[in-house]
């Protein structure tokens, strides 16, 4: 009897065994498989951008890529062995999203962001609270009136999906807009992208928040709103805190130690205070998105210039790279979402009613409070009728509301999650499509004269051996009102810039202008269509004070700069990228 019994488990320890074999066997070829569409996609975006190929983003190609492999992956291997082609939200949120909003933040054109921070701030925090619930009501009374199948009876299920579906994503609009040959007109680039940087943020926040008032059982006369834009307003102030708070911690302490004596920990330590962030304000039930760009910003603010140049240039590289690499793997999963995500209910009538809902709320965002910015606006940098329509139209959804609708509540979530979907690929493919041509029409991009001149004089703007020449346009005459907002202007930045200067640069980093100008002296070439980047490492510039010099000329790193005097040989290139987005 004890015999068989031995026998029975050796054969049952076999059994295990050829069945674990067989799932890692599986687990392998779908590793494989997804390697190999991400190379793909890879070399796609490369084709892309080598032949200039507008009517087909990178996002957009890796989207449908991710289409065909999810058909082909529900053919093969079938419904029940898919785990490792479906989309994950907690993978998402906790290790593709990070390195994405890090870098948004790490490597912000802080310049332009800054010169529209208010327009900017209308569109990424009113404009999505009011984009939410305009869509969120639409939708509901949709439902009230029997059009769609949804809850009828509490908004608070639509809001949520206002709030996931406000979450504007435009890596294809931005992916052509930062081509150098279409030349865009650099204010609408600069409120595009630092409406998306921030808006993802706050439609997080905003998500979270309604997700923690919900309740099935309320009524709509039962919904406490202010108490919901209070919680809204301090877990998004809170979270800006925790970001810039642990960014000048790690600043505070690259800049008063020997860590740039070993690049390696410097980069290691800068990528754990990333994830600390983020897991921080998670753990506090606070917005880790809004925490890490804000991070991201101050850390590239101070923290940049406490690095040695290896760790300089890794971080901005390692960081780029990630950013790059999840944002493929990304749009991939989305893709693959349409046959590998089982859903039950894909309501068309739905979809269609949601993506009205997005277009009039985004409408209802852009063109009210681009008229409230234009009346802080000098008269030359008006937020004009035709940019204010391409921002409209560059209001894509993406990852983030995708990710967020696997997290929907309530028995809808499948009609909420393939709305969603939708919703993602048509913004992606069609509008990202067309935006080389809607810049076009709507006349989004500067013509470049060329000029062919047989001599210059001594004012630049009487160049009558021009062809092009145009006679100089007297300035406009600037009223009282504008001259005195100016001198309220300029008087805060005096105030912030003298603060910055003495006391945070002082003691967080980046301790003088001559050094942020030697290390972004590139910046001003309009960099978000080109951007060049060329750093070095000085031999024995971190710690060892003396080195033989050839003809006297040595490369010093001082606590202003580096001065400008270098020999040949003083010098070793550790890397120079030209980037032609």
């Amino acid at each position: 009897m004890a015999n068989e019994t031995a026998v029975i488990n050796i054969t049952e320890s076999f059994k295990e065994a050829e069945k674990a074999e067989e799932e890692h066997e599986f687990d392998a070829e779908a590793a494989f498989t997804l390697n190999v569409t991400i190379i793909g996609c890879l070399l796609l975006a490369y084709v892309v951008k080598r032949f200039r190929i507008y009517s087909l983003p990178e996002s957009a190609g890796a989207l449908l890529v991710g289409v065909i492999v999810g058909g082909m992956a529900r053919l093969t291997v079938g419904a029940q062995n898919l785990d490792l082609f479906e989309f994950q939200p907690e993978v998402f949120f906790f290790f593709l999203l990070p390195p994405i909003m890090f870098e948004a933040g790490y490597s912000l054109d802080r310049k332009g962001f800054l010169a529209n921070i208010g327009a900017i701030t209308l569109y990424a925090f009113f404009g999505t609270i009011v984009s939410t619930f305009v869509v969120g009501y639409l939708c509901f009374y949709a439902a009230r009136i029997g059009l769609v199948n949804i809850d009828s009876e509490n908004p608070m299920e639509a809001l949520i999906f206002g709030a996931l579906i406000s979450a504007v994503d435009p890596v294809a609009t931005l992916s052509i807009m930062g081509n150098e040959e279409l030349n865009v007109d650099p204010l609408l680039f600069s409120l595009v992208f630092g409406e998306s940087v921030l808006n993802d943020a706050i439609a997080i926040s905003l998500f979270k928040t309604f997700f923690g008032f919900y309740n099935p059982e309320n009524t709509q006369t039962e919904i406490s709103y202010p108490a919901i834009i209070l919680s809204f307003i301090f877990v998004t102030g809170s979270s800006i805190l925790v970001g810039v708070g642990l960014g000048l911690g790690a600043s505070w302490l690259f800049k008063h130690t020997d860590l740039k004596l070993y690049p390696k920990l410097e980069t290691s330590l800068l990528m754990c205070f990333c994830y600390l962030c983020y897991a921080a304000a998670e753990a506090i039930e606070l917005s880790g998105i809004m925490a890490l760009f804000f991070n991201g910003v101050v850390l590239s603010h101070y923290n940049k210039y406490n690095l040695s140049m290896v760790a300089h240039v890794a971080t901005e590289q390692i960081f780029s790279t990630f950013a790059t690499l999840t944002e493929t793997i990304v749009f991939v999963y989305m893709g693959m979402g349409v046959f590998t995500g089982g859903f039950q209910n894909w309501d068309l009538v739905f979809s269609i009613v949601a993506l009205a809902s997005c277009l009039i709320g985004r409408a209802v965002n852009i063109f009210p409070l681009s008229f409230i910015a234009n009346f802080c606006r000098e008269r030359s940098n008006k937020i004009t009728a035709k940019r204010q329509v391409v921002l409209w139209f560059a209001g894509l959804r993406g990852a983030i509301a995708f990710a967020l609708s696997e997290n929907m509540p309530g028995p809808h979530k499948d009609v909420y999650a393939t709305a969603t979907l939708t919703i993602c690929i048509v913004t992606t493919v069609f509008c990202g499509g067309v935006t080389e041509r809607v810049l076009t029409v709507f006349e989004m991009r500067e013509q470049s004269t060329p000029r062919l001149s047989y001599g210059k004089d001594a004012d630049d703007s009487m160049d009558l051996h021009s062809l092009t020449y145009k006679p100089p346009v007297p300035e406009k005459r600037v009223t009282r009102l504008e001259q005195e907002k100016r001198r309220i202007t300029e008087g805060i930045k005096g105030v912030w810039y003298r603060f910055d200067e003495s006391f945070l640069k002082t003691h967080f980093g980046g301790d003088s202008e001559r050094l942020e100008k030697n290390h972004n002296f590139g910046d001003s070439n309009k960099g978000h269509a080109s951007s060049w980047s060329g750093d070095y490492e000085m031999r024995k510039l971190n710690g060892n004070s003396s080195s033989p010099t050839r003809k006297g000329n040595a490369v010093r790193a001082t606590r202003n700069g580096f001065d400008d005097d270098f020999g040949d040989e003083e010098m070793i290139s550790l890397t120079a990228s030209f980037d032609k987005e």
